[in-house]
C-alpha cells in the first residue's frame, strides 16, 4: 500500500512549516485537486486571508477563475469519516456544495459542527506551533489579518505515486 502524500506549507515569517498528511482514500478528488494546484505553484504568494482564533485559518484564495470540484462530504452524498479536529485540513466552499476550487482551511480547535459539511482531506503531522501562531495574529474587518500571512511555498511529496487530474464539476 502506498504512503499517503505529505504536503509542506512554508509560511513567510514562521520558522516551522506546517506538514500535512493527505488522505486520498477518504477524499480522492479533493486530494488530486490540491496536489495539482500545489504542483503548478498555484499557492505560492497567496495568503491566509481569513483567520479566526480557536476556529480555523483559511488560505489559498485567488482572483484566478478556477473550475470547481464535487465536494466529498456526507451532506453531498460522500462518506468522509474525517472529523474536523484540531489540525485537519478541509476545502472551503460557498453555500453551493460543489463550489470548492482552491481555498482550504486548517482547523485550529475541534469544530464538530463542520463534520459532514466540508470535504476534509488530511491532517497536520507537525507545525502545530505555526498553526497556533497564525491563529493568533491580529485581525481586522472580515477576519483579515492586519499584516499579510503569505504562503512562501506549498509542496507535496507523493512518494512516486502519480495522481491523476481532478474531476471538475461540468456545466460551470
Amino acid at each position: 500500500m502506498p504512503k499517503n502524500p505529505i504536503a509542506t506549507i512554508d509560511v513567510v515569517g514562521f520558522a516551522e512549516p506546517m506538514v500535512v498528511e493527505l488522505y486520498p482514500a477518504h477524499a480522492p478528488n479533493t486530494v488530486r485537486n490540491f496536489i495539482s494546484l500545489a504542483n503548478k505553484g498555484f499557492y505560492e504568494g497567496l495568503t491566509f486571508h481569513r483567520i479566526i482564533k480557536n476556529f480555523m485559518i483559511q488560505g489559498g484564495g485567488s482572483q484566478q477563475p478556477l473550475s470547481p470540484i464535487r465536494g466529498e462530504f456526507q451532506q453531498n452524498g460522500h462518506a468522509n469519516p474525517i472529523l474536523h479536529e484540531r489540525g485537519v485540513i478541509s476545502m472551503a466552499r460557498t453555500q453551493v456544495p460543489d463550489s470548492a476550487t482552491s481555498q482550504f482551511f486548517i482547523v485550529h480547535k475541534d469544530s464538530p459542527h463542520l463534520n459532514g459539511l466540508y470535504a476534509a482531506f488530511g491532517k497536520l503531522v507537525s507545525g502545530f506551533e505555526t498553526l497556533d501562531q497564525i491563529a493568533s495574529v491580529r485581525t481586522a474587518f472580515q477576519d483579515r489579518p492586519v499584516e499579510d500571512v503569505v504562503i512562501r511555498k506549498l509542496t507535496v511529496e507523493t512518494f512516486g505515486v502519480a495522481y491523476p487530474t481532478p474531476v471538475f464539476v461540468s456545466g460551470r
